[in-house]
């Protein structure tokens, strides 16, 4: 099993939000410059979705990104500043994130007297404990953790020390410009926290153990995921994603079944509610096999491709 595209691309955003709110007061006065980049498709993808009286922007954002990265175009601008609503994939206002992280921790817990390094054999162990060694932890440190909460950490945190900021993520910045728009979201933080608590123990302890090994070239992972990101290239990004992302029912716990149900919300959107949204989401949602757009596609709904 070989998780580390598809872990840095999906947990990074949860570990941040779960690890509670980041600078958010500040990050909110954030007013990103405007870049100007040639017409066509280059720079971050954008797509849109349309009816008669509705029009649905789909953006795939970054979580975490470098600090001097510039992204934020005149199309983006454009798009957003024509909707009514934003909409994310769970809340990322500070409250929801606080209740998240207060979340992620209690579910994230034994509560039975386990501990996680009775889960591991004697090479797991000595892996665990030298990956907690290198972020300067003791070896009990994670002890009372469920191996899936423990990966956020091994995910998130090699990417922090070099040089990737959370407030630099592209769903703050979206938020950030968001002003008086209607926020909504795709998923609670519920669901969220389930997709992770729900994996059995063995996939937990597999899905960490791939982060551990991923922790020394995570940076290169991201770098060259961010590097497609930028050029607007969603077949180049699911080329990364997808070559180690072997393991069918975390691909569908992760991705597929969710983008399926997101395909249904734009459809039910469509025909319900007039307006223009504003759809900010991972971008590995919408690359490859069995995206949002090839979901859309299997409900007649077609696609465009706007950047």
């Amino acid at each position: 099993m070989k998780l580390n595209s598809i872990l840095t691309a999906t947990v990074a955003g949860f570990a941040l939000l779960a690890s509670g709110p980041v600078l958010a007061d500040e990050h909110a006065e954030a007013t990103p410059q405007i870049v100007e980049l040639a017409s066509g498709p280059d720079g971050p993808a954008l797509w849109k979705v349309s009816d008669e009286d509705t029009t649905i922007y789909l953006f795939g954002t970054v979580h975490v990104l470098p600090t001097d990265l510039e992204w934020y175009d005149a199309e983006i601008d454009a798009a957003l500043g024509s909707s009514d609503t934003v909409v994310t994939e769970i809340k990322m206002d500070p409250a929801s994130e606080a209740a998240l992280s207060q979340l992620a921790q209690a579910r994230g817990q034994f509560g039975d007297g386990t501990t996680l390094r009775s889960l591991l054999n004697e090479e797991q162990t000595a892996s665990y404990e030298a990956a907690l060694a290198g972020l300067g932890a003791q070896p009990a440190a994670f002890d009372p953790m469920k191996p899936w909460l423990a990966s956020l950490t091994f995910s998130l945190v090699p990417l922090i020390q070099q040089g990737y900021d959370p407030n630099s993520g592209v769903d703050r910045v979206i938020l950030s410009q968001a002003g008086d728009r209607t926020l909504d979201a795709l998923e609670s933080a519920e669901f969220q926290v389930g997709i992770f608590d729900g994996l059995p123990l063995d996939v937990q302890v597999a899905f960490m153990m791939e982060a551990i090994e991923g922790m020394p070239k995570v940076k290169d992972t991201i770098d060259a995921m961010v590097a497609e990101w930028v050029e607007g290239d969603p077949d180049g990004l699911a080329v990364i994603m997808n070559e180690d992302l072997t393991d069918e029912t975390l691909a569908e716990a992760l991705l597929y079944s969710r983008n399926a149900t997101w395909a249904e919300w734009i459809e039910n959107r469509l025909d319900t509610t007039p307006g223009t949204v504003f759809m900010a989401v991972g971008a590995g949602h919408l690359a490859g096999n069995k995206s949002v757009q090839q979901y859309l596609a299997q409900r007649g709904i077609e696609t465009q491709r706007v950047q």
